[in-house]
């Protein structure tokens, strides 16, 4: 893992051959302990002072870290016939110890970052990266302000950044014209001068945005008076089901496990703008109702307000979009690979601009461990040497198997459950997959078992 993840950092370019180099290493010496401290992560004081001048460096910068992922990212996405771009935001606190120039999150007493990320994944949940990482924080003094800012320009809204992240979308589009791409997002994407971006751009990708607005027709409801128009999801529910589908629900703390069936509806609209937007011109978008049927009136029914680009005409059309916005969910799971396997809350530095640069390093570690974990579920018969040097699975085997290694490397789903069971995974019969914790914690521990292996074997060393 350790030689490959520095591969991402193949052609940056910080303006300084030595912080070049500094860079791949400083990303193998954390993605070998994603979870330690700096210090911990770096071997000795001088190294970990090396770091901290790295983070402090006026070179370095966020974006120059992140460019060389983004093109790798892009040449993984060139070899897909569908990518997903899910773009979504979470909350960094930073709190308990809040560096210098560090804002405000909601309340004037929780200091921290927004973090807005875009990330690249397959329909099946294969993470391809990272393509675009904005931190913004805000100030007291704008708290509250957002009614009075509804009429205010586009440009000037938070809700921006939303819109940026389909126009990065539609860009990778262009870039790869023999991939379709679809541009996810939550209620927060649910922007009407998105739906005429989609529209008028050249290479515009393709979306799917769970609704928030209320939306209207072009047509007026008379019924309601000479002044009102049509709502657009009444009439969505007026449409015949299209087709029903049944699908497990797993425990969450809000919820029981249960089997959940679902009506769906769809139908293909032309939307007038709303009245803060005017000016803007008409758009035809799909929409798409999702409705359990006969929910617990636990207040956890499943009710999705789906708009898209895509077509929704036809019962298969329609499960498309339903399936592509459920794959927005992996965005959530690489935050908590983010946030918990990495511990980033925990990072202590003393300015926001060096902890910013610090953040995107663990951006990277947390697409891996993604990578990785869906990569043995999607490829399942590749050879682990694929992904794992020969110092990494051999020791990594033998002490957990306490078997020889053997002369044929082991499939990578074989190999990925040894590694997942170091990290806690009970690899039952009828177990699901090992997901990103056991095999994050499984790498720290097969890390370890390199370095004794390069040193006691006496074998030249591949892995930090």
């Amino acid at each position: 893992m350790c030689r490959r993840i520095r591969a991402e950092l193949e052609g940056i370019d910080l303006n300084d051959k030595r912080l070049n180099q500094r860079a791949g290493q400083l990303l193998e010496r954390l993605a070998a302990e994603p979870g330690a401290s700096v210090n911990a992560a770096c071997r000795g004081w001088s190294e970990t002072q090396a770091a901290y001048r790295f983070f402090d460096n006026n070179r370095v910068q966020p974006e120059k870290i992140l460019a060389p992922h983004q093109e790798a990212t892009e040449e993984r996405i060139r070899e897909q016939p569908v990518a997903l771009m899910v773009q979504d935001t979470t909350e960094l606190d930073y709190t308990a110890h809040p560096p210098r120039q560090m804002g405000v999150l909601d309340r004037e007493h929780r200091q921290g970052l927004y973090d807005h990320t875009h990330a690249a994944f397959t329909p099946e949940g294969l993470c391809l990266g990272v393509l675009g990482v904005e931190f913004f924080h805000r100030a007291p003094e704008t708290l509250g302000q957002s009614p009075q800012r509804k009429s205010d320009p586009m440009e000037e809204k938070e809700s921006y950044r939303w819109l940026e992240g389909y126009r990065l979308a539609s860009a990778v589009a262009g870039r790869a014209p023999d991939v379709q791409v679809v541009s996810l997002a939550d209620c927060e994407g649910d922007i009407y001068d998105l739906f005429v971006e989609a529209e008028k751009l050249p290479a515009a990708a393709e979306f799917v945005i769970r609704a928030k607005q209320v939306r209207s027709l072009t047509e007026r409801d008379s019924q309601a008076g000479p002044a009102v128009y049509k709502k657009a999801w009444d009439e969505v529910r007026r449409a015949d089901v299209l087709v029903t589908r049944t699908i497990d629900l797993p425990r969450t703390p809000q919820r029981e496990a249960r089997t959940a069936t679902l009506e769906i509806r769809a139908r293909r609209f032309t939307l007038k703008p709303p009245h803060a937007r005017s000016r803007l011109p008409q758009v035809t978008v799909g929409l798409v109702l999702v409705e359990e049927i006969h929910p617990p009136e636990d207040g956890t029914a499943v009710r999705w307000k789906l708009l898209s680009s895509l077509p929704v005409d036809t019962a298969e059309a329609a499960l498309r979009v339903v399936d592509y916005y459920a794959a927005r969910w992996n965005i959530e799971i690489f935050f908590r690979v983010f946030k918990t396997g990495c511990r980033v809350e925990e990072i202590q530095l003393e300015h926001v601009d060096r902890l910013q640069n610090c953040l995107m390093f663990y951006k990277i570690i947390a697409w891996r461990v993604m990578y990785l974990t869906y990569l043995g579920r999607e490829c399942p018969d590749l050879p682990c040497t694929t992904i794992f040097a020969e110092t990494e699975w051999k020791p990594t085997w033998q002490i957990a198997t306490d078997e020889p290694p053997p002369l044929k490397p082991p499939p990578l789903h074989r190999f990925l459950r040894i590694l997942a069971e170091l990290g806690g995974y009970n690899n039952r019969r009828g177990d699901r997959p090992p997901g990103p914790q056991p095999i994050w914690t499984g790498l720290r521990r097969m890390t370890d078992f390199a370095i004794a292996w390069n040193r006691f074997q006496k074998k030249p060393k591949t892995c930090v």
